[in-house]
């Protein structure tokens, strides 16, 4: 029964890093592809947070994610947000790549560089028609 247990959180990707104390950054996002509420937020391959909320602005009409951060965590406020995949088809995430900023990130902050999910099918679909125009020999 534990073992069920365990499976079942780690495929609802609810087991991992407990961080204690947290603190909340913002970034918007043009695509976040499959991203959902509770998925990693991870820097140099190590789970250093977990995306809290998803939402659509109407204003800027980008999708606002927010996430939480470790506050053993600490990154300067030029660090860059990428939606990313494990493996070819697998989960996605939020990579964060530190900038050289001498200001740290603070609760409430906002990233403003950031670099939104590839879609699969838009880049095959950009295949297929980028080949079907090229002239054939």
């Amino acid at each position: 029964m534990a073992a069920l247990l365990f499976l079942a959180f780690r495929v609802g990707n609810l087991a991992g890093a407990n961080f204690g104390e947290t603190y909340q950054v913002r970034a918007q996002f043009d695509n976040i592809g499959g991203l959902k509420v509770r998925a990693p937020v991870k820097s140099a391959g190590v789970v250093v947070g977990r995306v809290s909320s998803i939402a659509f602005d109407t204003n800027s009409y980008r999708a606002e994610v927010v996430f939480t951060i470790g506050t053993d965590y600490e990154f300067p406020r030029d660090t860059i947000a990428s939606i990313l995949t494990s493996g070819l088809l697998g989960e996605q995430y939020i990579g964060l790549d530190p900038g050289g900023d001498i200001e740290m990130l603070g609760s409430g902050d906002s990233l403003q560089m950031t670099q939104s999910a590839v879609v699969l099918e838009k880049l095959i679909g950009q295949f297929m028609f980028d080949r079907a125009a090229t002239p054939s020999d």
